[in-house]
């Protein structure tokens, strides 16, 4: 049962990724902490436990959406190797960030996360263009400070960097496409130094690789990676203002738990 949750969860997590360039992580995250807090896990690394496990999967889903939104040349490149190199030095520094945070509070900093997503998500707010592009030096900031959220938080920063992308001049399937890119470099960053910092935690449950559960992390990723090809699709197809505002509501609801 609990692995085809997982194979459900990939699916979602899937078409979001490639709906909306969050990299699933933003749901996988809460269920994966309720899922394990089912099944006895240790308190004190599920959560760790659920965010590296969630950055592992986005490797996955990152790949199919990136490869589908770049079929019709939304991916803008150049900002892209901008921004990685950034997050080359943020991700780490997430995953080091998160693993000082005891598993209760870390779950709250998440809640907090998941309600301003929603809040986001729910008044379709998107900021208008004032400004071009920044230069090489400000896109890798933004990549910096983006890939250590995303580390804490065990998302692809896709919530981040599509407001950002699209503040800057970008369209929003532009903005969605890039967003999707970054997430794969965070993911792999990410996942790796959750691995290492969890390696030798003896609280860890059996069949873990560090903070990655690797029965979940099969599971996930079976089913979305098909999907996530899905939901870029549907980028380029479909308004999305009801599904973003069902999706903020799932969030609210995700949040509030988290934190009481």
């Amino acid at each position: 049962m609990d692995f085809m949750l997982y194979l459900v969860l990939g699916s979602f997590a899937g078409v979001l990724a490639g709906l909306f360039g969050v990299g699933g992580g933003i749901i996988i995250v809460p269920v994966l902490v309720y899922s394990f807090t089912i099944q006895g896990f240790d308190g004190s690394v599920l959560t760790h436990l659920a965010v590296g496990t969630s950055l592992a999967t986005i490797l996955f889903t990152s790949i199919q959406s990136v490869r589908a939104h770049h079929r019709v040349g939304a991916v803008q490149w150049k900002v892209f190797i901008s921004m990685t190199i950034g997050i080359m030095v943020g991700a780490p520094l997430g995953s080091v960030t998160a693993d000082f945070i005891d598993g209760p509070n870390l779950q709250k900093i998440i809640g907090v996360f998941a309600l301003v997503v929603a809040m986001k998500m729910a008044l379709d707010f998107t900021p208008k263009t004032s400004r071009g592009l920044p230069g090489k030096t400000g896109l890798g900031l933004a990549g910096s400070v983006i890939g250590w959220a995303s580390a804490i938080f065990g998302i692809g920063g896709g919530s981040m960097t599509v407001p950002f992308l699209t503040w800057h001049g970008l369209t929003v399937q532009q903005a969605v496409a890039t967003a999707s890119a970054t997430g794969f470099p965070t993911a792999v960053i990410g996942a790796l130094s959750f691995m290492i910092l969890g390696w030798h935690d003896a609280a860890l449950p059996q069949n873990s690789l560090g903070f990655i559960y690797l029965p979940a992390l099969i599971g996930i990723s079976l089913t979305s990676m098909a999907s996530a090809q899905f939901g870029a699709k549907l980028a380029h197809k479909l308004p999305s203002k009801t599904l973003k505002r069902l999706f903020a509501l799932l969030l609210a609801v995700v949040g509030t738990s988290f934190l009481i």
